[in-house]
């Protein structure tokens, strides 16, 4: 078996429609929203399943259903302000310097400028 491969035969679309579903009911709006609350891995949260894996995670949103369990929707990602980025060194002194000292600069180096 191969890595991130089901153990099985793939889930009929009746149980990915149906888990899908209960996952709406439950308050995501789709697998890779579900991915961290109900654990799938990353093939999971792409819409592949295994007929056991799909029953066991449509038989776990039927019992909190019922239970009255609904979890939680997950936090809302935290908004960090933005920080304008500093210029490098590099930058700042190349801001700086003159036209004719870059020119200069590029020529020693090798590289060929033309006038515009």
């Amino acid at each position: 078996m191969s890595f991130g491969q089901p153990s099985g035969s793939p889930a009929s679309a009746k149980q990915v429609r149906e888990l899908l579903t209960l996952l709406e009911a439950a308050g995501h709006s789709d697998f890779r929203d579900a991915r961290g609350p109900m654990g799938f891995t990353q093939r999971q949260a792409g819409g592949k399943f295994s007929r056991d894996e799909a029953q066991a995670f449509i038989d776990q949103l039927e019992e909190e259903a019922a239970a009255g369990e609904v979890a939680p929707p997950p936090p809302p990602p935290i908004a960090r302000p933005k920080v304008a980025a500093r210029p490098a060194p590099v930058d700042r002194s190349l801001r700086d310097a003159t036209d004719d000292a870059l020119v200069a600069e590029l020529r020693r180096r090798g590289w060929r400028t033309l006038e515009r």
